[in-house]
């Protein structure tokens, strides 16, 4: 029986001449005692500017020629969409990505440089569009690329975690933003099959804790949303997500930061590491700060998930 750490194995070796192996960063200004070590695992800095990349590929990469010359159809709030679009362009295949009305205008202008994708929008809010993309794939008899919901994806996603490993095998503790949970899955995945006592964190905006409100009510549920800077981890999940039952089983501790939280974690890793982070990726260090004492004397990793962050947002963030 083929595992999700195999498909992961084999997932790093398939994607791993279109990827760029991202760089792990000490922290000395987040580390709360000269006993703790923190990193940042820099996948702002992968090609398309988000972790995304690497599970788009790999499920790019399995199909066959026949259902490439069929076209491909994905959902995206962006970078998602960046990934199958840069995919696409690798393989030589076109696809339709769908995206909500209110996807970022900085992320939908990175888009439209693609010439390998058509562009559609419906709804508003991202739940709304991937059943809606899923269905007209399902109609034109298109292979479906969800952003999380495919194991293919989840093995790409995890490959951040074969890199983390290699790059720092006594990780104790990791943190991550949680959106769909492909990301958080994959990479805890792989590294509790390398070393079951580590600590996966998630981590989650307030005002969209899509899969935290799930695992805490213990099914997958509609919950109200409200802006925020984490775009990238914002909507729903689809009924029967395959990473429900891996997040209940693979993430230790839950933590919720606010707006305010994010803001102050992109302007620390902006001043203090000079990189730009996204809103997800700024989750993800909130999380850090916030439950910090809890991780004291460890050795934590950082997933700093995305860079693609709207020019605006970012100067007025940086302003404040």
């Amino acid at each position: 029986m083929v595992t999700l750490v195999d498909r992961i194995v084999a997932a790093a070796k398939r994607i791993q001449p279109h990827t760029r192996e991202t760089r792990l960063e000490r922290s000395d200004v987040l580390a709360p005692s000269v006993a703790s070590d923190v990193c940042l695992k820099c996948e702002n800095l992968q090609h398309t500017g988000s972790f995304k990349l690497r599970g788009a590929l790999n499920k790019t990469l399995l199909l066959s020629p026949e259902t490439l010359a069929r076209g491909v159809v994905a959902a995206s709030t962006g970078n998602h969409g960046r990934g199958v679009a840069h995919a696409l362009a690798a393989v030589g295949g076109r696809g339709t990505i769908y995206l909500p009305t209110t996807a970022p205008g900085s992320k939908v202008e990175a888009l439209r440089q693609y010439a390998s994708i058509n562009l559609e929008f419906h709804g508003t809010d991202s739940s709304v569009t991937e059943a809606h993309a899923r269905e007209v794939a399902e109609r034109s008899g298109r292979v479906y690329i969800s952003p999380y919901n495919d194991l293919d994806v989840i093995a790409g996603q995890g490959t951040v975690g074969v890199e983390i490993w290699r790059q720092c095998s006594m990780v104790e503790a990791l943190f991550v933003a949680v959106g769909g949970g492909g990301l958080v899955t994959g990479v805890a995945s792989y590294l509790k099959a390398q070393d079951p006592s580590v600590r996966i964190i998630g981590c989650w905006p307030e005002h969209a804790p899509a899969l935290h409100a799930a695992l805490t009510l213990g099914r997958i549920v509609e919950i109200p949303e409200r802006p925020t800077l984490s775009d990238a981890t914002a909507g729903g999940l689809e009924p029967g997500a395959v990473t429900f039952d891996l997040a209940r089983e693979l993430i230790d501790d839950h933590v919720l930061v606010s707006e305010d939280e994010i803001a102050a974690a992109i302007r620390l890793v902006h001043a203090e590491h000079d990189m730009v982070i996204e809103g997800a990726a700024g989750v993800a260090v909130a999380g850090y700060r916030k439950a910090a004492a809890r991780y004291s004397g460890q050795r934590s990793a950082i997933i700093l998930c995305g860079g693609n962050i709207a020019r605006s947002t970012l100067t007025s963030l940086l302003s404040a």
